[in-house]
């Protein structure tokens, strides 16, 4: 699925710019994608739209979000440090983190890697047509075996 993601984005400038799905899932088939990854990626972006609920209220300067239990185990610990780095640095609102918890959260299975949540966010940008800054894009791509520490 996240492999589908990936080709979406890189040639897809807006979620706008996409066929029709049934065109959409003639060109992924072609392309080479397996059925049931195209069925999981469409499906998975269709709940992009029922994600965009805004929050009940503004969270306060200094209120701190509690993750259940399941979302600790979907996200696992590099993933909610992820989360706190990106919200910590401005990056993530509230209203964008909790999308990604609930497009974590449907993705199956965790914990989730990390490439995975970078890729969750990456399409949550997509989505709404914005494209994160160069730093933020350098994080979401960034391989941390290549750093170089000096």
């Amino acid at each position: 699925m996240f492999d589908v993601l990936v080709y979406l984005y890189e040639n897809y400038w807006r979620p706008e710019a996409c066929p029709e799905p049934d065109q959409l899932r003639r060109k992924l088939s072609a392309v080479g994608f397996e059925s049931d990854e195209i069925h999981d990626a469409l499906q998975w972006l269709d709940g992009l739209d029922s994600a965009v609920t805004p929050l009940l209220a503004a969270p306060a300067t200094l209120s701190q979000r509690i993750y259940l239990p399941r979302e600790e185990d979907q996200l696992g610990p590099q993933g909610l440090g992820f989360l706190r780095f990106l919200e910590s640095a401005g990056v993530l609102t509230p209203e964008l983190r909790e999308q990604a918890i609930d497009r974590a959260m449907a993705a199956g299975e965790g914990p989730l890697p990390l490439d995975d949540l970078k890729i969750i966010l990456l399409m949550l940008f997509w989505s709404r047509g914005e494209e994160p800054d160069a730093l933020v894009l350098d994080e979401l791509f960034d391989v941390p075996e290549d750093r170089v520490i000096h």
